[in-house]
């Protein structure tokens, strides 16, 4: 009997692998004990005949759609901004946030080119876009609520969960922009080709979302 190749899955290290886990583990999949605090970056449970690939979350969806990936697992903030050609096959209703437009209380935007400071390019542009307003987006990769206090920006969009940060920062929030959750992403290929495992998987996944 030929064994077939391991379902490659990859996640995003933190937060939303430690809930994914535990959904695939209600979900009836055996992951070893030690999967929880591995510090490899490639984890093989052949129980399940799985391999997982641990990465940064901006860099899950990229690792589907080029296929060293089969599923993975994506917050719908990385899905919208990068719009990779993947399929999305599930709502996890995991790790549920939502990106707002957040700013200095009491601050109105600037009349003229209104500066914004975000991780989400893309997204805060298509917003205000939106809005019919004409933006500056400045593209950060960590501490957003910086941008307003030291003068960087007039708003920033961001990732907000609880909102502690943004009160810790002396910020408020203005706008909701979209509400996130992780979602189960699939190459497009590896859908066609291994769709009796991936419809396993979704099947069983559904039961206990």
């Amino acid at each position: 009997m030929t064994v077939k190749e391991p379902l490659t899955i990859a996640m995003p290290k933190g937060r939303i692998f430690e809930e994914a886990a535990e959904l695939l583990r209600k979900a009836g999949y055996q992951l070893p004990p030690e999967f929880d605090d591995s510090r490899k970056l490639i984890i093989d449970v052949p129980e399940e005949n799985f391999r997982f690939i641990l990465s940064k979350p901006m860099d899950v969806a990229t690792y589907v759609e080029h296929g060293v990936a089969d599923l993975g697992i994506a917050g719908k903030d990385v899905l919208l901004e990068e719009e990779r050609d993947v399929y999305e096959l599930l709502d996890l209703k995991i790790s549920a946030c939502y990106l707002a437009v957040a700013g200095l209380p009491g601050t109105k935007m600037n009349d003229v080119a209104p500066k914004i400071a975000t991780k989400y390019p893309n997204v805060a542009a298509a917003f205000f876009r939106e809005q019919g307003e004409q933006v500056e987006i400045i593209k950060l990769n960590g501490s957003i609520e910086l941008a307003p206090l030291i003068g960087l920006s007039d708003r920033i969009v961001d990732i907000v969960s609880t909102g502690q940060t943004l009160k810790e920062n002396g910020l408020v929030e203005y706008e909701t922009i979209t509400t996130i959750t992780s979602r189960l992403i699939v190459n497009p290929v590896s859908y066609r080709m291994k769709d009796e495992r991936i419809t396993g998987i979704v099947a069983s996944l559904s039961e206990v979302i």
